[in-house]
This record gives C-alpha cells, structure tokens and sequence, in this order.
C-alpha cells in the first residue's frame, strides 16, 4: 500500500500584498497552506528579505555587524547603494533612529528629507521604519507619506496610539502600513480591525506581530505567528489573513550574547560566528512561523536565509 501524505483542508488563504513600483516591485503573501507546506496549497511568493540602511551611524552595533557597512554607515544613500550594488538587497528597510525624541530628535523636515534621497537612489521598494514614539512617528511617517506619493512604501511601526493619523496619510497616498502590536494575537487582530474602520484597504496591511530574537522570547513570538496563521488559514478569521513582516535584525544584535568579545568569554566562541548564526536561526524559525518579509542585518546571514528559502520553496529568489 502506497504512503500517502496527510493532508490538511484549508478554508483560508492569505491577502496578497504588492510593494514598490516599476519593474523590481514585489508581491508578497497569497498562501493557502501553512508555510511551506507546498504539498497542500499555493505558495505563490516566497519571502523576501530587507536590508537594514541606518539614517544615523548607528554607535551600539556589535563590530561584526558593523564591518560591512563601516565606510557608508555615515551616508543613508551609499549605504542603501551598497546593499542593492553589492549584496542584491531586493528591499531596504530605512530604519529612523535619529528622529527618536531621547536621542538626535531631528524633525520631520530633516527625515522626509533623508527618506527622499534614498528613494530615489535605488529602484527595490522600501520600507521607512520609525523610532518607536508614536507621536514622533506620526509627525514624521505622515510627512514620508506625503513626500513619496506613488511610491507605494511601507510605513511602521503603526500602533494604537497613531493609526489614525498614520492610516489616513497611508489611504490619502497609497502606501502600505505595518500594523505592530505586541506580540499578541487578540491586540493584533483589534487593530487590524481599527486600520479597516478607519478605512485602509486589505491589500495595503503588513502585520508586524512584533519579534523577539533567539534566547530572547523567540518560542513566544514563534507560537503567536503560528496561531495567526492557524486562525487565518483553518478558521477563515479575516482579519488575521495578512502577510506578516518581522523586524528582527535589531532584536538580535542588541543582546550581550553577540556583542562580548570571545576575548571576555573564551567558550561562546568567535562573536562574529556567533552573531551572524544567532541572526540566521531566529530568521529561518520566524520563517517556518509564517513571515512573508524578514528585515534582516548581516550579509553572510542573509545568504543563508536566501539558500533556506530557495531549498525550502524550491523557487528562485532575488539577489546573490
């Protein structure tokens, strides 16, 4: 007797997304199957991968992380050049850590400013990112939305406290948002129903469900993904049919477990090592989760994640 796989019955499916404009434009989402699961349903787009370019030189990064990009971490502009030139990034996710009102706290004039220089230095779509103070990145993400009309950006983080005024700029100039709540499934789901009152389309929310790197609340992020995904898919709950984005890069490289030198503690071994595999692991199990975009820091890491979607999806991807 034959082995047959089991199998199982999908009343769901996924929204699918488009990011950017013109001719490197990417879809996401569209699954109607767990991820990966290409023996039960569509997988139409695999996940892509952004690459980190920093509006400020970031001074807290770990020196492994920092080597490749050291001659451009000063210059938003070379650095996206870079990822796109030199690593195949085929999306940058510029993250605003200058307008932070307990750092730089730069205006919104100066980061519209660094946003539109970026854009139009790379053709790949962008994400602009925030610093995490809702009122700020109001101020700013409205005045990106305005300035990058036809663009098609995502913009996040956007919570409870800005939807409004970052969903309305996102209707009024057709971008997509990226819905962050923290890491829990009924706050994700009320907002995404809020971002709907309000009247932002399916077709331009990103959910980020907020992530937490390896050693470091990984299991809880992985097992709230995992039961979005299950609602989306098995129990046909709409408002949790949306692709999903994890800002993850930032998350793991923070940690004191990628930036003590091998020097202090002889047996966690080299720290560049470890810091790119800590990257890899938390990247490929969020992968397994369900993310349909991963924001991500390290080339060699991003290589590897690149080779695990291409084996696992048995699809072309971007990039080298």
């Amino acid at each position: 007797m034959a082995f047959e796989i089991p199998r199982i019955s999908y009343s769901g499916a996924i929204k699918e997304l488009r990011i950017g404009v013109g001719p490197q434009a990417l879809e996401v989402g569209g699954e109607s199957s767990y991820p990966f699961h290409l023996f039960e349903g569509e997988f139409p787009h695999p996940p892509r991968i952004a690459m980190e370019v920093y509006d400020t030189p970031p001074e807290d990064w770990a020196p492994a992380a920092l080597e490749p990009f050291r001659e451009v971490a000063g210059d938003p502009v070379a650095w996206a050049r870079k990822c796109t030139g030199d690593y195949g990034a085929e999306l940058i996710c510029l993250q605003l850590a200058s307008i932070d009102p307990n750092g730089l706290d730069r205006s919104a004039v100066e980061a519209v400013a660094v946003v539109n220089k970026v854009a139009e230095a790379v053709e790949v779509p962008l994400i602009v990112w925030g610093c995490g103070n809702d009122d700020k990145d109001a101020e700013v993400l409205r005045g990106v939305a305005a300035a990058c009309e036809g663009r098609s950006l995502i913009l996040g983080p956007v919570v409870e406290g800005n939807y409004k005024q970052i969903g309305a700029a996102a209707i009024a100039y057709k971008h997509t948002v990226a819905a962050s709540s923290p890491i829990d499934i009924n706050l994700c789901k009320q907002l995404n129903i809020l971002l709907a009152d309000l009247g932002v389309p399916d077709g331009q929310i990103i959910v980020d469900p907020t992530t937490g790197g390896l050693g470091y609340g990984l299991e809880y992020t992985y097992s709230v993904m995992e039961r979005s995904r299950m609602a989306a898919l098995t129990q046909q709950d709409e408002r949790l049919q949306f692709p999903l984005i994890c800002n993850l890069a930032r998350e793991v490289w923070k940690v004191k477990e990628v930036k003590t030198p091998q020097a202090e503690d002889p047996k966690l071994g080299d720290e560049k090592k470890r810091g790119i595999l800590m990257e890899a692991v938390t990247a490929t199990s969020l992968l397994l989760a369900g993310a349909d975009v991963l924001v991500m820091r390290h080339p060699e890491a991003i290589a590897q994640i690149r080779t695990a979607i291409r084996e696992l999806s048995s699809q072309p991807i971007a990039g080298r």
